[in-house]
């Protein structure tokens, strides 16, 4: 263990406690050495937290401190990597440069040692099949799911017949060669699937749909279980 994700760990030990924390429960917790303890606290004072208490009384710490520098520890650096790659990789434009943001952002709030791991982490994301197209539509129907807003679609069924739909967008699947739609169908009366490639126009309404994303979201879960395996509307 790196002493940055030590120092995080002390961080959460204490967290977890409302009272004073005997030192020696401490370092057996962390199984580090007295002595190694009394040095990790005397550091994360120095970096201002707000760490009260002494040998033999114990310590506690007060609330309304957080650490930017030991947010994540190298294995959530590590998962942290390889997500934005795939997300650089494999989504739409627009998400694909915020991934790129994101991990700059990183960089910059966390421990040299740890950054060096970021910037050469062996995590690989492996090779695949262009995008698909339709990044704005993409941009399009996340602004819907994030403002709960209707959508108007024309969509195209695996025989090649459209037909016109008014649906409630509530998340999105990324797949390696499709996306996928998940949303309460007016037409159907029923929750859809609908695979974007298929999705010949679209446009965001003014009105809300008149439930939250996340209870619908809960319902589908409930309707289709955890496990579901999404497949898109073919009617």
């Amino acid at each position: 263990m790196s002493r940055a994700e030590r120092l995080l760990q002390l961080m959460q030990v204490l967290r977890r406690h409302q009272a004073p924390v005997r030192g020696q429960v401490l370092a057996e917790t962390l199984d580090i050495s007295l002595r190694t303890l009394y040095r990790d606290i005397a550091s994360l004072q120095a970096q201002g937290a707000r760490i009260e208490g002494e040998p033999g009384l114990g310590y506690q710490l007060r609330p309304g401190f957080t650490l930017p520098p030991l947010m994540f520890t190298e294995e959530e650096i590590e998962a942290l990597v390889l997500g934005l790659r795939w997300v650089s990789e494999r989504a739409d434009t627009q998400l694909a440069e915020a991934a790129r943001e994101v991990s700059a952002k990183v960089a910059t709030v966390i421990p040299q040692e740890l950054r060096r791991e970021l910037e050469a982490s062996s995590l690989l994301i492996g090779p695949s099949k262009p995008k698909p197209e339709g990044d704005e539509e993409l941009a399009q129907i996340r602004r819907a799911i994030r403002g709960e807003r209707k959508l108007g679609i024309t969509y195209r069924d695996l025989r090649g017949g459209d037909s016109t739909r008014t649906i409630w967008p509530f998340a999105l699947g990324f797949f390696e060669h499709t996306r996928v739609v998940v949303a309460w169908c007016e037409l159907r009366n029923t929750f859809r699937h609908f695979r974007t490639d298929r999705i010949q126009s679209l446009s965001v309404s003014e009105e809300r749909y008149p439930r939250h994303r996340r209870a619908l979201l809960e319902a589908w879960r409930e309707a289709e279980g955890l496990g579901v395996k999404l497949t898109a509307d073919g009617n």
